[in-house]
């Protein structure tokens, strides 16, 4: 009767193990990864590329990082990226060390100071 006891007690070890393993995978999936835009240059002009050929999620974050004396970042709309405009309403980043979470879909990027979006400070980002 008591190595009855003993397989029930391993079994639900087991299952303990295998739920803590789940969760941790979970867990790691709902945080995403974190991408630093423009690499170590970080964002600047003629970043328009840069998410080419990178696999995006939902739920990952951007890191724009730069001089917040010269740049920006603001979050607009496919109209906004494509006239390199800011929508009245669009959430403007100014701290230089901005990180922004995905969401699904299309998510467009600009630098709104004179002429940086013209010269390739955007980027559009489809997060599936």
């Amino acid at each position: 009767m008591s190595s009855e006891g003993r397989g029930s007690a391993g079994r639900a070890m087991v299952i303990i193990m295998v739920a803590l393993v789940c969760l941790l995978i979970h867990s790691y999936r709902v945080h995403g990864a974190t991408y630093t835009v423009g690499g170590s240059a970080g964002w600047t002009f003629n970043t328009v590329s840069w998410p080419k050929g990178k696999s995006l999620k939902a739920g990952d974050v951007l890191a724009f990082n730069y001089d917040s004396t010269l740049h920006n970042v603001v979050a607009v709309n496919k109209g906004g990226y494509s006239s390199c405009t800011t929508p009245a309403g669009a959430k403007v980043y100014q701290s230089g060390n901005d990180k922004i979470k995905l969401v699904k879909g299309q998510n467009f990027f600009i630098c709104n100071y004179a002429g940086h979006c013209e010269s390739g400070m955007k980027i559009a980002v489809n997060a599936v």
